[in-house]
């Protein structure tokens, strides 16, 4: 019996060690494939990566302001995003042509899903219209970004996900204007004086994982991939 009332045909993968950018993206577009032929299940990949700029379809040159890291052409919507260790991230994989074909939906299913999961650990996360991502109050008391989203949905299929920070080294955002916002800063959960394992992210967010895989379906939004 699966305690968390997850589905059978959805693989769980949890990685301890740091899995590669380009690795990662490669093997999401292998399972996408394998998804729409029907030949794999859906997926939901929990993971961190050595330091790393992703570049998302919208990304601005002028907002890459230190490329001390590789930079790599993500295929994702948004701009220029930092990921490293002690940032958990969420790669989903699911067929939305089986689970509502709401494009719309899906995104906004995954910022109250990462809020929730912030909230069972006290912090109040919240989304703010035009301004992606996930934003809470920061130590100093400003505004400041906790997690970020950004997501491709090909033949219903998705691709990419959420990262939320955990305990990342902080000063590595400066090399990019995180998603193309420069009026707000980054912080974490262990900014905010929280001491949380990876592994405790994990299972605190699965937990949560049936209540937003049930907001997927209903009536079809305007979106199409």
């Amino acid at each position: 019996m699966n305690p968390r009332h997850l589905p059978d045909n959805l693989e769980i993968r949890r990685s301890g060690a740091p899995v590669p950018y380009r690795l990662a993206l490669a093997e999401m577009e292998a399972r996408a494939a394998a998804i729409r032929a029907g030949e794999r299940e859906e997926l939901f990949w929990a993971l961190e990566h050595p330091p790393v700029y992703t570049a998302g379809t919208s990304a601005d040159p002028a907002e890459m302001l230190d490329p001390r890291f590789e930079v790599v052409e993500a295929g994702r919507g948004g701009r220029y995003t930092y990921h490293g260790p002690g940032q958990r991230i969420g790669y989903l994989q699911l067929d939305l042509a089986e689970r509502g074909r709401d494009v719309r939906r899906f995104v906004h299913g995954l910022e109250d899903w990462v809020i929730a999961t912030l909230a069972g650990f006290g912090v109040e996360g919240r989304s703010i219209e035009d301004r992606v991502g996930i934003w809470t109050q920061g130590p100093d008391g400003a505004e400041a970004k906790i997690g970020a989203i950004g997501v491709r949905v090909r033949r219903w299929v998705t691709l990419h996900g959420f990262s939320v920070n955990i305990d990342p080294d902080l000063s590595h955002f400066e090399g990019i204007v995180p998603c193309g916002i420069a009026e707000y800063g980054v912080t974490s959960l262990a900014q905010l004086g929280l001491a949380i394992s990876p592994e405790e992210w994990d299972e605190a967010l699965l937990a949560r994982m049936p209540a937003f895989l049930a907001g997927l379906s209903g009536r079809s939004g305007e979106d199409s991939p």
